[in-house]
């Protein structure tokens, strides 16, 4: 278990500090960019789902992996697939509602969607090669 705390912790705090980055640059860009753009979701609740997704996710698999099972492929491969719907049930108000001009939204949670993504995988790709 000792190994379990020590990556979790480590991941945690990079996660934070990515989560930080990433809503840094993001926030910098649309203040500059789409002054004129009226958004559906608040750039933090955005990040919010992604960051506790993410920790949530990789969670589960680092306690998987240090508990003995080291072929987590396959629970990642769900977890992945429970992320999409995850972010179909968050982007579902925005989807039904009557807004106007949805894909400026859908821009603003896929991009970091797909950061967060290419994170968790890397991070995992180097708990499995340790």
């Amino acid at each position: 278990m000792e190994a379990f705390r020590k990556q979790q912790i480590t991941f945690s705090v990079q996660l934070l500090l990515v989560t930080v980055i990433l809503f840094g640059i993001h926030s910098y860009l649309l203040h500059y960019l789409a002054t004129d753009i009226l958004f559906f979701f608040p750039l933090w609740h955005i990040y919010i789902f992604h960051l506790v997704v993410t920790a949530i996710f990789y969670t589960v698999i680092n306690y998987r992996f240090s508990s003995g099972k080291k072929d987590i492929f396959n629970l990642f491969m769900i977890l992945t697939f429970l992320k999409m719907i995850l972010a179909i049930l968050f982007l579902l108000p925005l989807l039904l509602s009557e807004f106007e001009n949805k894909q400026p939204d859908v821009f603003n949670f896929f991009i970091p969607y797909f950061m967060y993504l290419f994170f968790a995988r890397n991070y995992l790709k180097r708990l499995v090669d340790s």
